[in-house]
């Protein structure tokens, strides 16, 4: 079991990210990622800019244990969690979840989880650029929503 998790202003690669998540891991069949991008359009308003602002540290400490609690559902090899912080403007990449398994069932899961994790759970403030100001963002009720689904399926596990 190996972690990779980044909380940074710097851009990321992808194909870096692929790279680490399988050299020399010849164990793991399956490999699934996702990188989130900044949109231009928010709320039906253009948008110019976004600003993330976290903790250093406590960020750092809530995805690692987002990641711990991944592990503790599926059968899991490499993880990379990069979260971007500071000014980005549209087309930006802003996130990358990266997982390997021995089964694509549970890499793609974990990786679907941890996104919706992020969303929700994770202690990022965003702050939108846009032509009529700036504004504060909160969770979509969209995001609550699909988090709350891991939450169902944690009761039926146990049940």
């Amino acid at each position: 079991m190996t972690d990779r998790i980044l909380v940074q202003t710097a851009d990321f690669s992808f194909a870096a990210e692929y790279d680490w998540l399988v050299s020399g891991n010849t164990g793991d069949g399956a490999v699934v990622s996702f990188v989130g991008r900044m949109r231009d359009l928010n709320l039906g308003d253009p948008v110019a800019a976004m600003e993330l602002e976290h903790y250093p540290g406590m960020t750092e400490k809530s995805l690692q244990a987002l990641v711990a609690e991944a592990r503790g559902r599926w059968q899991l090899g490499r993880i990379s969690l990069i979260h971007r912080v500071g000014r980005l403007e549209p087309g930006d990449q802003i996130v990358w979840v990266g997982t390997t398994s021995p089964h694509r069932g549970d890499a793609f899961a974990a990786t679907d989880f941890i996104m919706d994790a992020l969303k929700t759970r994770a202690p990022f403030w965003k702050k939108e650029i846009t032509a009529e100001g700036e504004r504060w963002l909160e969770a979509r009720g969209s995001d609550v929503d699909r988090a709350q689904r891991w939450e169902k399926n944690s009761i039926n596990q146990q049940e």
